[in-house]
């Protein structure tokens, strides 16, 4: 069945322009919220449905600008013979390279043939659909698919919703599943209040095939319709026909009663057995009303692992889980790009890979601030809860993700993974390892930014010579916490060479304070590898309770690189 090579759209909603070759499978839009995801899969439902008329209006202009048309062309791959006819189609026929996406006006031997249906809108608001050709228009030919074809192509879409599909109406999945087809008319026919039981007899030889499906796909897919599942005729339906008819569970109740949830993972499941008559489907926020679990099992049903993709697929999330679940070729971020949109592909690197598994979230902010390490998170989260609490703008609502980059040699690959797929980029890292000159270089160079501790220093050290005589007497009090009294006090004779212990720092902070020659070593001593404060959790509560409240009493400069990071994340 027929598969998406090409999407472009033209003046649609937040849309100016857009051209995309989406994937033949599973192609989850990621992105930033209003960045244009639901549009696209508008797009497609209004160029390839199989209706006869939709509905537009100014608002549906880029802009507001009804002079500047809309226009939306999907070119169509994987054609079968019927829309391979050269008396049907024969003009109309392109060649396309998927190596380039360029479509060539002649189906040449090498290249795929394509048909390209173009939906208009002008200012009169009445849509037009066409199919494109250069050829035809040389000689004034202009054609639409046939409605017979338009309705086979025509797209599944699992919405809000979508209970319809769970009857036998005109375009629900259950219609595509076999060819079978129910007569309700003698049922009909009877007295009301047997009606529904007798025609349940018929439909069991009408649509046995069909009903066998779906028992066994609700069975997969771990829902309880109650038993067997029935065909009786809808209480609530007015219509004579096919779609009088909807699907029940063994005792009669219909199951569009289904939760939502339920309902959408019922119709993605049907869908994939009805793939090879019905291979196109779109899903605004797949994972709207379904538990983590259950969107795991919701893309498995869509064949999101597997190698030969059984049908094409469009959606949108903001769910981790979603992303987690997803490979890199399946995500698509998209950005708007000097007025132009782009869709991505997130791509399967290792660096970027293992990033969606461990910052889902990340793919689905605007800016990202790549830390070398969990103290560096750990630190930009406590200040951010200290500063939300004093009235501030928390940097979560500013679209930025904080990502752990696991170390000064990962950093900066990994937060240039995120630069190339559009991302608001800034790195946080310490000074005692540096990345590679040219390698930083060419990060700053292309626009991002670069935070980093003082000449030779490391959070911890920062900390140790920034702070005041009274947060560093918490912070010891914290590490004793934390780690005992008698570890942090091995930990200070080693690195003074005996020269102090915790009693004596201690001392210190009640008399004089506590001079360089001592702070310098604790800090050092405070990051080894299994430093005092390294997760994520112990910096936070650091940063929270002691950090924060100490800024206006620490070193000017420390005080600085702080601010200027929570200015780029606030965009200010």
């Amino acid at each position: 069945m027929a598969r998406i090579r090409k999407i472009e759209i033209n003046n649609f909603r937040s849309i100016k322009s857009l051209t995309w070759q989406p994937a033949a499978g599973i192609n989850c839009l990621i992105g930033p919220g209003d960045s244009g995801k639901s549009t696209i899969i508008d797009a497609i439902d209004f160029c390839l449905c199989a209706r006869r008329t939709v509905q537009f209006n100014d608002a549906d202009f880029y802009n507001l600008d009804v002079e500047a048309p809309i226009s939306i062309s999907l070119t169509l791959g994987e054609l079968d013979d019927s829309l391979k006819s050269i008396d049907a189609y024969g003009f109309f026929l392109h060649g396309f390279d998927a190596a380039t996406g360029a479509v060539q006006d002649e189906p040449e031997k090498d290249l795929e043939p394509v048909l390209t249906l173009n939906l208009t809108v002008g200012s009169d608001l009445e849509p037009t659909w066409s199919l494109v050709s250069t050829r035809a228009q040389a000689q004034n030919t202009v054609r639409n698919l046939a409605w017979g074809d338009r309705v086979r192509l025509s797209p599944n879409r699992i919405g809000v919703l979508s209970d319809f599909n769970l009857g036998w109406r005109r375009g629900s999945v259950l219609n595509r599943l076999t060819d079978e087809k129910a007569d309700a008319s003698a049922a009909l026919a009877k007295a009301a209040r047997d009606a529904r039981g007798s025609f349940g007899d018929d439909a069991e030889k009408q649509l046995g095939e069909a009903l066998r499906i779906v028992g066994e796909t609700a069975e997969d897919l771990g829902i309880d319709v109650g038993g067997k599942v029935r065909a009786l005729l809808d209480a609530h339906s007015v219509s004579f026909s096919g779609g009088t008819i909807s699907l029940h569970d063994e005792d009669g109740v219909p199951l569009r009663n289904l939760g939502v949830g339920s309902t959408r993972l019922m119709i993605a499941g049907l869908q994939r057995k009805a793939a090879e008559k019905l291979s196109i489907l779109l899903v605004d926020e797949l994972e709207y009303g379904l538990e983590p679990h259950r969107i795991i099992r919701f893309l498995a049903s869509l064949g999101a692992k597997e190698k030969a993709p059984p049908l094409q697929a469009f959606m949108t999330t903001h769910s981790p889980v979603a992303l987690r679940e997803l490979a890199g070729n399946q995500l698509f971020v998209l950005r708007n790009a000097g007025g132009a949109h782009v869709a991505q592909c997130v791509g399967t690197d290792d660096d970027v890979q293992g990033a969606i598994r461990l910052y889902p979230d990340a793919f689905l902010a605007a800016s990202v601030i790549v830390c070398e390490g969990a103290s560096e998170v750990g630190l930009l989260r406590g200040l951010d809860q200290s500063r939300t609490a004093s009235g501030d703008v928390s940097i979560a609502a500013c679209g930025v993700a904080l990502v752990d980059g696991k170390g000064v040699d990962k950093l900066i690959p990994l937060a240039m993974s995120f630069h190339r797929l559009g991302y608001r980029v800034a790195v946080l890292r310490d000074d005692d390892k540096v990345p590679a000159a040219e390698v930083e270089k060419a990060f700053t160079k292309a626009g991002n930014a670069l935070f980093k501790w003082r000449q030779g220093r490391a959070l911890e050290d920062e900390l140790f010579c920034s702070l005041s005589d009274t947060a560093i007497g918490k912070m010891l009090d914290y590490a004793v916490d934390l780690h005992g009294e008698s570890l942090i006090d091995d930990h200070i004779r080693t690195a003074t060479k005996n020269g102090k212990d915790l009693e004596a720092v201690r001392l210190d902070l009640i008399i004089d304070g506590i001079s360089e020659d001592t702070r310098v070593p604790i800090g050092k001593v405070a990051r080894t590898k299994n430093g005092w404060f390294k997760t994520v959790s112990c910096m936070e509560e650091l940063a929270r309770e002691i950090v924060a409240p100490d800024l206006k009493q620490a070193d000017a400069d420390f005080r600085m690189i702080i601010e200027d990071v929570f200015a780029w994340a606030s965009h200010d």
